[in-house]
């Protein structure tokens, strides 16, 4: 099967690797859509983030969907032939923090595409991927497979939104509006926000933001003061999600939270981030992490299958396997895409 390989920076091949048969209480699926993801990117080009770097060669991908093909024993609840969108979550469910009800943070992670581990836990780039039966959700009739691998991205902003506590008639400021920023948008809105401003640097991306739900967009290249508006009387919104890892979006932002607002940040910077301490204690600013997601997966797929959410908007395009440099190239220019797909099979 051909399957698509990282060797180090900006050396990504297209490879023959032998398929696996899936074992009990495992499912084969035959994989038909691989969504690029920002950490793919970075082992793309740097050949790693921060202190994680390649040391072995190593399948990319863990956003992915396509179809049931043979099933391990003791599989029930699925078939031969169902689609299915693929969680790349693996806890253990035996350490601390899984027997706490942190699973995201599991001591034993198995995550599809992911040189934190030595030896590197291989990724979902490839013909043939051999998952849990959990792991596989089915996916409705009338989803394209491209939409299908979007649940992975949505359930990290659904445990973001979740992070975040109620945002019921809330106000919200997202900073950053790659995939991760524009499914902050979307999954605001299912949970209930009343205004969202969204700001970037590159008028494409706050175009998409846009199209999924912003009610105002702010380019802060073109318009640096523009944001600072929402600063009257302390602050104006009640939630910022920060998705683009960089100090500046940080602390713009915290100069337009209210007084006891949440900062939830996603984004990862490429080093050591700066925040003014000042402005969270003199407003009592809530600052709280958010990192993958677990359970959230399933909720993902099910907003998906029942049309709750439109994802159409930030699906670029895709590419053949074959064509793998090509789509990484294309996914890196945010003036043309999105979120770029891969086409398996």
């Amino acid at each position: 099967m051909r399957a698509v390989v990282i060797h180090g920076p900006r050396d990504l091949r297209v490879e023959e690797r032998a398929p696996e048969a899936p074992g009990p209480g495992e499912v084969e699926v035959a994989i038909e859509a691989g969504g690029i993801c920002g950490s793919d990117l970075h082992y793309y080009h740097h050949g790693g983030f921060g202190a994680v770097r390649v040391r072995e060669p190593m399948i990319l991908g863990h956003e992915v969907a396509g179809r049931v093909v043979a099933l391990g024993d003791g599989v029930e609840g699925l078939a031969p032939g169902d689609r299915v969108a693929v969680s790349p979550s693996r806890p253990c469910g035996a350490c601390r923090y899984c027997l706490e009800g942190l699973p995201n943070h599991c001591l034993n992670m198995r995550f599809y595409g992911s040189a934190m581990p030595f030896p590197h836990i291989q990724g979902a780039f490839r013909e043939r991927l051999v998952a849990v039966a959990s792991q596989c959700h089915r996916v409705a009739d009338g989803v394209s497979a491209a939409e299908a691998a979007m649940a992975e991205p949505l359930a990290v902003t659904l445990h973001a939104v979740a992070r975040a506590g109620s945002l019921l008639g809330a106000r919200v400021l997202v900073t950053g509006c790659g995939p991760i920023g524009a499914l902050v948008i979307v999954a605001a809105r299912v949970f209930g926000a009343r205004e969202i401003v969204a700001t970037d640097v590159a008028e494409p991306v706050l175009a998409v933001a846009r199209a999924v739900g912003a009610d105002r967009t702010i380019n802060v290249a073109a318009e640096p003061e523009a944001l600072g508006g929402y600063g009257a009387d302390k602050g104006s919104f009640d939630v910022q999600f920060e998705c683009s890892g960089n100090d500046r979006a940080v602390a713009s932002g915290l100069e337009v939270l209210r007084p006891r607002g949440t900062l939830v940040q996603l984004g990862l910077g490429s080093g050591a981030m700066a925040v003014p301490m000042n402005v969270v204690t003199a407003k009592e600013i809530e600052v709280r992490g958010s990192f993958r997601f677990h359970d959230e997966f399933g909720l993902a797929v099910d907003l998906i299958n029942r049309g709750r959410v439109d994802l159409a908007p930030l699906i670029t395009g895709g590419y053949p396997v074959e064509e793998a440099v090509a789509a990484f190239e294309a996914a890196t220019d945010r003036s043309r895409s999105m979120k770029v797909h891969l086409a398996f099979g």
